[in-house]
């Protein structure tokens, strides 16, 4: 038995609003984004992140984003925009053909149905799309660009990431082995000035570029925790874009490209912009070309190590932890943990401290560290002012951890070991200390977690397993 009302048309909620009210004047108007737009091909397109804000703003970002698609290659469009009404728990579904007064865009039951089935957190609630634009704005690019397909309009807004991911995996259940395409409706930031817009919009986009939803969904908390000036979200449409991420990943994207991205003080052409908001398009695709570990640019690695030295000086020379910046590295703002060491000239250890779990991100991680490398590692002295120019500096960044048997510990890895409440961790570089694997596990257990030399053998024991990217003055 069909779990879906009769369906109902969707009348217009934002015509004469958010893009024209007349028919002939909304195609004149997309059609005209359309041409201008520049024509981009990234290749095996899954899913499309597209803004929704009205189309004197994001129109020309949102053409940038459709005219990426080949034609013909769509039979149905699942768009999930944001629920700026109504709380959902998890997605809500549009019972019917969603309208413009250019026409409509017809409902895909059958579609829905499975999107139903995949999840009880999927509903169909026709309330939680009163008046809410961020789907409607998508009708009319889909319309010329994808010719007679078929529809799903959902809502989200949940602020539970448990519940993104399981609305997510339903996505790719539901559309698994049909020509589908997923389109996250979402703008970027909100109110910030155009410059700090630019950074963190840079950001934002970089950690959906990184296919991990989790790095994603943290990298939007600890943006906001920073209190930046005006700074009200940092993407409206957040739980969308991660459900339709992770879709397209078990459907097969290996990246993210970016197509177009700009706010709306560059669109309005404000030389002061103080009060903007963000937009992006972009396309998740299939790649054949393999994905590897990213390591850190030149540059990159030159403003950690030039953060961690700074942040030391500082600290000896005002008695006080300065509150690090934004980086202007987009990548450098993103969750990640590192640790810093000292060394002295003659190679003798003389601080080391870090993090094994995002807490802040990478370039706060590593200037917090440095300070406590230089003045709270209890196995040494305080670093004085005086010392400091002969101290070396290292910076050492972490992957994600995974749990391994010690049997997969191979010379390189940095392992953490946990067992009854005590913990150890070893970083690569002890390898060149103790290149043995059974020494070195031993060596852990007993020096650094207090635990048995053979602990790492006993059942209950947990190791984790990491890589580092080694950064040296």
């Amino acid at each position: 038995m069909s779990r879906l009302p009769a369906s109902v048309p969707r009348p217009p909620a934002v015509a004469g609003q958010f893009y024209p009210g007349e028919p002939r004047a909304i195609a004149k108007a997309v059609a005209r984004l359309l041409e201008a737009a520049p024509r981009r091909e990234p290749g095996d397109v899954v899913a499309l992140i597209s803004p929704h804000a009205g189309l004197d703003y994001s129109g020309g970002v949102a053409a940038a984003a459709y005219r990426a698609l080949p034609a013909g290659a769509f039979d149905s469009v699942v768009i999930v925009g944001a629920g700026h009404r109504k709380a959902v728990a998890g997605a809500a579904i549009y019972p019917g053909d969603y309208g413009t007064p250019e026409g409509m865009l017809p409902f895909d039951r059958e579609l829905a149905e499975g999107l139903l089935e995949a999840s009880p957190l999927i509903a169909a609630d026709a309330s939680a799309h009163g008046g809410e634009h961020s789907v409607e704005i998508q009708v009319p690019f889909i319309r010329q660009t994808l010719g007679p397909v078929k529809a799903v309009g959902l809502v989200m807004n949940t602020d539970e990431l448990a519940n993104v991911v399981r609305v997510g995996m339903a996505l790719a259940e539901a559309v698994r082995g049909r020509k589908t395409l997923l389109v996250a409706s979402t703008d970027l930031s909100h109110f910030p000035s155009g410059a700090m817009a630019d950074l963190v919009d840079a950001t934002t986009v970089e950690a959906l570029a990184t296919m991990e939803p989790a790095t994603f969904w943290l990298s939007n908390e600890l943006l906001l925790d920073r209190g930046l000036p005006g700074l009200a979200t940092t993407c409206c449409g957040a739980a969308g874009a991660a459900a339709v991420l992770i879709a397209a990943k078990e459907l097969g994207a290996t990246e993210l490209q970016v197509l177009e991205r700009v706010h709306s003080g560059t669109v309005a052409g404000e030389k002061d912009a103080r009060r903007v908001v963000g937009y992006a398009a972009a396309a998740f695709v299939r790649s054949k070309k393999p994905r590897g570990p990213r390591t850190h640019t030149g540059e990159e690695q030159a403003e950690l190590l030039d953060a961690a030295r700074q942040s030391i000086r500082c600290y000896l020379a005002e008695g006080k932890a300065q509150t690090a910046p934004l980086s202007r590295f987009p990548r450098l703002n993103l969750p990640g943990s590192a640790f810093v060491t000292l060394t002295e000239a003659n190679g003798d250890l003389r601080g080391c401290i870090g993090d094994l779990e995002p807490r802040q991100s990478l370039f706060e991680s590593v200037c917090r560290n440095a300070v406590a490398a230089a003045v709270r590692d209890r196995r040494f002295p305080a670093v004085t002012a005086g010392e400091l120019g002969g101290i070396r500096i290292e910076v050492s960044v972490l992957s994600p951890q995974r749990t391994a048997h010690w049997k997969e510990v191979k010379p390189g890895d940095g392992v953490r070991i946990e067992r009854g409440g005590r913990a150890g961790v070893f970083l690569p570089q002890v390898w060149e200390k103790l290149a043995h694997v059974e020494e070195f596990l031993s060596t852990l257990c007993a020096h650094k977690a207090g635990l048995p030399p053979d602990a790492y053998r006993q059942p209950g024991t947990v190791l984790k397993i990491f890589a580092v990217e080694k950064i040296e003055e």
